[in-house]
């Protein structure tokens, strides 16, 4: 019923302006003119018919539109509004002394025709100049009105929305760190990077589709867990652009912070002043920090460089390297820190056996 109310609205739009528009006509034209009121009735067809293919392509297109003016964060659709309305009223203004003018009835048309084209550039300014500056406007009214929008709105909370890029959904840590309560806000997946762990499992190569498949799987059962906070977002640019800059362009946009594990996409985010937070950093943050002295329980599970050298790893993957402790592989062992280093590989621990200490 709408689909088809939208079409004869435009239809009937059109046919008015048709119908009505003769009048524009210089009066020279109209003098040979011999059937007004025909060539109204053929205006009216025609600009009827251009109506109706015009509201043809909105309704197909409305739906679209209206899913995306509901997705919208207030904050940017009431500076868009407030943008469009200051720009308006500059155009009347600055076209008010234009109709003041005298103009010859033969050009009596120009004057609509400035109005409308006034109104259309000044009103694209205004929402322009909206997107750019219109959420500094707001902070300057009242810091804290950005935020406020997004609380009342619902779709946003306090913390920082947080937008999940391919690596990390693969890596699968942001599902121990949301079961931990860790990672505040809403998570927000965007459709292109569902479609592109959609071509990872669907790729030829065994390691590609693999890691493409646990993506996915990691993703729904997020989304089972947290139904009210994992949302698949519809947002995409027609422009060409890499999966990393449609994922910082939107993050800016949403002002967003983004979840990643990679690290070019990080310091590409940071250039643009977008919020990063990086799943390896903190994993590195959080690690227990052992200083010389200090005593803890290792497995030995293979020999060292040195002949009396043992090798341990800790729950984190950090090595330890334990002198005296060649004869001790395969069993527990309790030692105690010498010293500790620092590479391009990760972490290393010295240790030795506390009894060889004690001793």
């Amino acid at each position: 019923m709408l689909d088809a109310l939208i079409i004869i609205s435009f239809v009937i739009a059109g046919a008015s302006i048709g119908f009505y528009s003769i009048e524009l006509l210089p009066g020279s034209a109209m003098q040979q003119v011999t059937n007004v009121d025909g060539l109204r009735w053929v205006a009216a067809s025609f600009t009827a018919l251009i109506s109706g293919l015009i509201g043809l392509s909105v309704q197909t297109n409305y739906r679209r539109i209206e899913r995306n003016i509901r997705e919208m964060p207030l904050d940017v659709l009431l500076t868009r509004a407030i943008g469009l309305v200051v720009g308006l009223l500059v155009a009347n203004l600055m076209l008010a002394p234009v109709f003041l003018v005298p103009i010859p009835k033969d050009f009596i048309f120009i004057k609509p025709f400035l109005a409308v084209l006034g109104s259309v550039m000044f009103g694209f300014l205004g929402v322009t100049l909206a997107d750019t500056h219109g959420r500094a406007f707001l902070r300057l009214i009242n810091p804290n009105s950005v935020e406020a929008l997004m609380v009342a709105e619902g779709t946003l909370r306090p913390a920082a929305t947080k937008l999940l890029d391919t690596s990390c959904i693969i890596d699968g840590r942001i599902q121990n760190l949301l079961e931990t309560g860790f990672v505040e806000g809403q998570i927000l997946v965007p459709q292109f990077v569902l479609e592109e762990l959609q071509q990872l499992a669907d790729a030829s190569n065994d390691r590609k589709r693999a890691r493409g498949r646990r993506g996915l799987d990691i993703l729904n059962q997020m989304k089972a867990t947290y139904p009210d906070r994992i949302e698949i977002h519809p947002a995409d640019y027609d422009e060409p652009m890499t999966v990393d800059a449609k994922l910082v362009r939107l993050a800016s946009e949403i002002n967003g912070t983004l979840l990643t594990n990679d690290f070019n996409l990080s310091k590409v985010a940071t250039l643009q002043k977008v919020p990063v937070l990086s799943v390896n950093e903190l994993a590195q943050a959080v690690r227990l920090s052992y200083l010389p002295g200090d005593s803890f329980e290792v497995k030995i599970l293979k020999t060292g460089k040195e002949p009396s050298q043992g090798v341990g790893y800790l729950d984190d993957g950090t090595m330890v390297v334990v002198e005296e402790s060649s004869d001790a592989i395969g069993r527990e062992m309790q030692v105690v820190v010498t010293s500790a280093l620092q590479t391009s590989a990760g972490r290393m621990i010295f240790a030795r056996p506390q009894a060889s200490v004690a001793a």
